[in-house]
């Protein structure tokens, strides 16, 4: 079979087109080379976390693979059959784990068995998908496309100490569902939780209060959660927007020099932004819908005007499946995305 070679320096030129390629490879069968791999990076090539998507790639798939090695910038990957099972994938730093899941999870959605996989590193990383996010705004979308999918959290793991660990429970359908998301339908529940771990809980108390006031939540409305499950510290306050189609989730991490009086208005600032959209798909969900899509062979979702990050991966996932996205802009802002 014929490989496929995706320069990793086009577009967005970072780690998504990688770990796309891996995805595309090993539920398609097809043999990819990656090379200039996170070409745009002020490091260029693999760092541990994505080393560790490589090797999970090639765990699940049985791969044959050349150029897995810390600061390598090519990649020759031949996927063998997809296997379901249980998995451990450990980074070894505060690399985000849900990029190491992100990488395995659509072949082992196609699988016709149950997977549970357990990742080690980090849990809550501002460049990455939280697991917050993916419990709340994007499992259940897959769940709508037929995938019965849990996680459950052990430990905490915060950038730069990482230490986190959690699971994920991922049982297929028969196939996946096509995708349709037009608009947000009815709203159901408005939420802010701070999260604290080995920290102060009157840091989280500040924020809240900041969305309480800002927005004109009640105190039904906010949470605090403390924690000390971790060997780090850290503090991520999450706004959760729940409608009937879909759930968006704005995450605002605080670090050192960055008060919690701004790290709720950067909250509150990003929340008023996507209730004044019409799109009910945000950003990062959008990244995250591009693959389910096109497994399931169609669909359609509406987003704000997608990002650089966005346009990448569509184009590394037609060029690996040969598929062909529509990318519809509207006068209103919004953008309608379809296969």
């Amino acid at each position: 079979m014929k490989t496929i070679r995706v320069n990793g320096a086009e577009g967005e030129g970072g780690g998504q087109v990688l770990r796309s390629s891996l995805t595309l490879s090993m539920c398609s069968g097809v043999p990819v080379e990656v090379y200039n791999i996170r070409a745009r990076r002020s490091k260029p090539g693999l760092l541990r976390q994505h080393l560790t998507c490589v090797r999970a790639a090639a765990a699940v798939s049985d791969a044959d693979v050349s150029g897995d090695e810390l600061g390598a910038k090519k990649v020759l990957f031949v996927p063998g059959k997809v296997r379901a099972g249980e998995y451990r994938f450990a980074i070894g730093t505060a690399g985000s784990t849900s990029l190491v899941l992100q990488t395995v999870l659509p072949a082992l959605c196609l699988c016709d068995a149950q997977s549970v996989v357990t990742l080690e590193g980090g849990t809550h990383n501002p460049m990455a998908p939280s697991l917050d996010f993916l419990s709340h705004a994007f499992f259940p979308v897959l769940r709508r496309m037929g995938v019965s999918i849990d996680a459950s959290l052990s430990r905490y793991g915060f950038y730069p100490a990482g230490g986190g660990r959690w699971s994920v429970t991922i049982r297929p359908g028969k196939e996946l569902r096509a995708l349709e998301i037009i608009d947000r339908g009815t709203p159901l529940q408005q939420q802010a939780v701070a999260l604290l771990v080995n920290l102060p809980a009157g840091i989280g108390t500040r924020e809240l209060g900041i969305i309480r006031r800002r927005l004109g939540w009640e105190e039904r409305q906010l949470k605090l959660v403390s924690a000390s499950n971790s060997p780090g510290q850290g503090n991520a306050l999450s706004v959760i927007l729940a409608y009937q189609h879909l759930t968006e989730v704005i995450t605002v991490y605080g670090k050192k020099g960055l008060s919690a009086e701004k790290v709720a208005s950067r909250a509150v600032k990003d929340t008023r932004q996507y209730l004044a959209s019409s799109a009910p798909v945000g950003e990062y969900l959008a990244d995250q819908l591009l693959v389910p899509m096109a497994l399931a062979g169609g669909g359609r979702f509406r987003t704000s005007e997608p990002s650089s990050h966005t346009l990448t991966n569509i184009e590394v996932i037609e060029k690996i499946l040969g598929v062909s996205f529509q990318v519809q802009s509207a006068a209103d802002g919004s953008c309608l995305i379809s296969l």
